[in-house]
């Protein structure tokens, strides 16, 4: 063990020392730990219960719950990090094939209380299915405890309920309407009604919506409201979907918590109560730390974030645009044009932050320019065939801890955010194979994916049009 380490150190030394041959003294570096991230992740237990602890724990005036990993939620025991993965990298391609069909078709399309700032426990969603993130929330009255996937590109918050005339297998059990006090259906004729895209059907004088995603799974059924209960805090007359028609692979979650942009997702719906803001840590495979969300000023609007502007696509509201107009590598910013990121006044092309997508995704121009400074800057790596989508790997399977040139996004009015390493080069295999994650993409469409955002707080504050990324704060 002693002679693998010295070699693994000296392996180290000479990777950077390579770097400095080819002027590092002007390229930004930061480390990379190979030895914790490829060599921690060989086999993964799954085989936890979906049953969370009820440990609240308060902070600065929020409240959060303990977080299981998502690769610690499913139930079907364990598993290599290399089959996670894959399946990780199925459901990308489909999320964002779905995304690109969705913006391509969009066309356009409250309630009041007093709230305080409020807050629950994101977990990790499982192998296959729609959603990466998921949260538990309590439903009706008494509280009915229901897994939802967590989703910033939509607006309809639903969950399956009985009777259920076509219902896919979820871990709790399916919702009774019929048991809650505070389940009221809205009719036809109402402003909610009205606010669903395309306007809620109308039967037997009850609003009934409809919603398809990206795959093809769908839900269906009666529009109603009910109240919701965040931890110890509870919203009353939310519009939520109750779904008796619903096809998909939603894996265990019962239903969806639509967080977009949109009036009749739940940030919309909250308003002013609210703030208008909320925000989320996404926990890092393996950090032993907690991701949450949360909503109010308050605890969404953490200090010693960078805020960069809020765009509106004018066909779709769902989504949350961002004004990226570049890019970085090593602290130098590379040469692409801003309009290849630009939000057109046709609804075509813009950044949006996603937490359905898993890998950040760029015009063929961007990728390509990024790509090629990101190789020049790193000649001393060993290169290792392409995987899946990723096209720029390395094999450090000799190397311990390893200088990485940093990687930014630059946003319009000056701001700039530098990813951390692990954010960018990860593992894709237990033998030390490291990949670029970010992967072209032929529409003009830019998207911020789940993996870049991980370990870092991201938040948005509605109100005055801004996005912030700031230290955990949870």
């Amino acid at each position: 063990m002693a002679v693998k380490m010295i070699k693994i150190a000296i392996s180290s030394i000479a990777f950077l020392l390579a770097l400095s041959s080819v002027g590092s003294n002007t390229i930004n570096f930061q480390s990379l730990s190979v030895h914790e991230l490829a060599y921690t992740t060989h086999e993964i237990d799954t085989s936890h219960s979906t049953q969370l602890p009820r440990n609240f724990i308060y902070k600065k005036h929020q409240m959060t719950l303990e977080l299981v990993h998502r690769d610690k939620m499913s139930t079907h025991g364990k598993k290599t990090y290399w089959h996670l993965f894959k399946e990780q990298l199925i459901r990308d391609s489909k999320r964002v094939a779905g995304l690109h069909r969705q913006l391509k078709n969009s066309s356009s399309r409250s309630f009041s209380y007093q709230l305080h700032d409020f807050g629950s426990a994101i977990v990790s969603g499982v192998e296959e299915g729609i959603g990466e993130y998921f949260v538990k929330i309590g439903i009706g009255s008494p509280p009915v405890d229901q897994y939802m996937v967590v989703d910033t590109g939509s607006d309809v918050t639903w969950v399956q309920c009985k009777p259920c005339t076509q219902c896919y297998n979820q871990a709790d059990p399916i919702f009774d309407p019929a048991g809650s006090a505070s389940f009221t259906r809205i009719s036809c004729g109402s402003v909610a009604c009205g606010l669903l895209d395309q306007a809620g059907k109308c039967g037997s004088g009850q609003c009934q919506y409809e919603v398809t995603y990206e795959d093809g799974s769908y839900t269906k059924g009666t529009l109603a409201l009910e109240n919701l209960k965040f931890g110890s805090t509870e919203v009353q007359n939310v519009a939520i979907g109750c779904g008796h028609h619903n096809l998909g692979l939603f894996a265990w979650a019962s239903g969806l918590l639509g967080l977009g942009g949109g009036v009749m997702s739940l940030v919309g719906q909250l308003g002013s109560q609210t703030g208008g803001a909320f925000g989320y840590f996404l926990a890092s495979p393996g950090s032993g730390s907690d991701g949450s969300l949360v909503f109010g000023r308050d605890a969404g609007i953490p200090t010693g974030a960078i805020w960069v502007p809020l765009l509106r696509n004018p066909l779709n509201h769902s989504f949350y645009y961002v004004g990226l107009v570049g890019l970085g590598v090593g602290g130098v910013r590379v040469v692409v044009p801003e309009e290849v990121f630009q939000l057109s006044e046709y609804g075509d092309g813009g950044a949006i932050l996603d937490t359905g997508t898993a890998v950040t995704r760029l015009p063929v121009r961007a990728y390509e320019t990024l790509r090629e400074a990101f190789v020049n800057s790193t000649i001393g790596f060993p290169r290792a065939d392409s995987v899946s989508l990723f096209d720029t790997c390395y094999d450090l399977s000799g190397f311990g801890t390893v200088g990485v040139p940093t990687i930014s996004f630059f946003f319009s009015n000056g701001p700039e955010l530098t990813l951390p390493a692990k954010n960018y080069l990860i593992p894709v295999d237990v033998h030390g194979t490291f990949c670029l994650a970010f992967a072209p993409s032929d529409s003009g469409l830019s998207i911020v994916g789940n993996i870049q955002q991980k370990g870092i707080q991201v938040s948005f504050d509605t109100v005055n049009g801004l996005a912030g990324f700031g230290p955990d704060t949870c």
